[in-house]
């Protein structure tokens, strides 16, 4: 398994080298030995454009000879599991897993005695965001936003659909949020930012439009493929209209993605015995799945995975990861070890595994993510000065 660079080379050390130039106290993890905060010391502003689902391995494959390719500085990794959920949470926290404890797409939080899909904020199964049965995110999360330690102007720029939805507002703090509708109009925002006043300014701007592509039709797709040329011209023309702004750019992602395919997919209505050894859903993601195990009935799950799943699955105790440090570095949220269950399930090469739970509307992903191959794992360091 690959274990993430927390030491000076993930997600959560770039939005470290940010603090420790922009904020009121020292980071929790090391700066990024790729970009030191004295960098960032002499630029005017500070622009963070994550485009959701572009792994290093996409651009420097398909989207080589891009103008993002040609300013790749390397790659890093994300952070474990490397997913929306856990590593957006990291660029919105400055923190690991290991301190902001939202473990994948569906997390079980034991205080609420459910499972919940912790970016839409709602139950697993459905239904209206939990803010509306008056549980609050700022309360149930407890987030320490990044933006609340920053001495400078901040701003989160994010779709309409999505800028004002109770995770983003928990997590956005004292940042100014800004909605916007298309690509176009996410260029034309930041830049209109920039050019508002003479303060110094740090701007976080998310894409996620990659990502559904990818999930909907693969990463190896024409629809991928004519998306990030779109996105690679439309970052190439923001460029050129900040030049002499004294603007940072630095982009990159939450994670990368794979292809995966129908018969690739373990479905547990498929396997009613390892479906009987648990006390929970599945959580977690599809690549990188939280089993909670009846007690009585560890030896029999163990046995199960070993014997019938091997060449799909890689069994780990939760316990053991968290031990080893694939969740962060130095003390932990806690709550993080009732968040990863009793074993987890790593899928190897490109298989997934999935369950259903009453209610839950029906889908299916050719791109995936969460699990730990390199494609996954490392995401690009892309500067631009301008």
């Amino acid at each position: 398994m690959l274990l993430p660079d927390y030491q000076g080379g993930s997600i959560v050390n770039l939005i470290a080298s940010i603090e420790a130039d922009m904020g009121t106290e020292a980071p929790r993890y090391a700066p990024l030995r790729q970009l030191e905060p004295a960098r960032l010391r002499n630029a005017r502003n500070v622009v963070l454009l994550v485009i959701d689902g572009l792994g290093h391995d996409y651009l420097t494959g398909p989207g080589a000879g891009s103008t993002l390719h040609q300013h790749v500085k390397g790659r890093i990794t994300s952070v474990c599991p490397p997913t929306t959920a856990s590593a957006i949470t990291t660029m919105l926290t400055g923190m690991a897993p290991q301190q902001h404890a939202i473990t994948g797409w569906f997390t079980y939080f034991r205080e609420l005695g459910s499972v919940i899909t912790v970016l839409p904020f709602r139950p697993r199964h459905g239904g209206p965001p939990l803010s509306e049965s008056g549980i609050e995110a700022a309360v149930l999360l407890r987030p320490s936003p990044l933006f609340d330690r920053l001495v400078t102007r901040s701003y989160v720029v994010s779709p309409e659909r999505i800028a004002d939805s109770d995770f983003n507002r928990a997590h956005a703090g004292a940042a100014e949020v800004r909605g916007y509708g298309s690509l176009k109009e996410m260029f034309t925002t930041v830049k209109g930012i920039l050019r508002e006043n003479d303060a110094r300014k740090y701007v976080y701007s998310y894409w996620p439009e990659l990502d559904g592509l990818a999930h909907e039709h693969g990463i190896g797709s024409v629809q991928v493929r004519d998306h990030f040329a779109e996105l690679d011209a439309a970052f190439r023309r923001f460029v050129s209209t900040i030049r002499g702004s004294e603007t940072l750019i630095v982009v990159t992602a939450d994670h990368g993605i794979i292809d995966t395919a129908p018969e690739r997919a373990i479905h547990l209505d498929q396997h009613p015995v390892l479906a009987g050894t648990l006390r929970l859903p599945l959580c977690g993601e599809r690549r990188f799945a939280y089993c909670y195990i009846h007690p009585a009935k560890r030896q029999q799950f163990e046995r199960y995975v070993e014997e019938a799943l091997a060449g799909c699955v890689a069994l780990y105790h939760s316990e053991q990861l968290l031990e080893q440090g694939y969740f962060g570095l130095g003390p932990p949220h806690p709550r993080l070890q009732e968040r990863i269950g009793d074993y987890t399930l790593v899928m190897r090469e490109n298989y997934t595994i999935k369950d259903s739970v009453l209610g839950e509307r029906p889908y299916v992903h050719t791109g995936v993510h969460g699990g730990q191959s390199e494609q996954e794992m490392y995401v690009p360091l892309i500067i631009v000065e301008a």
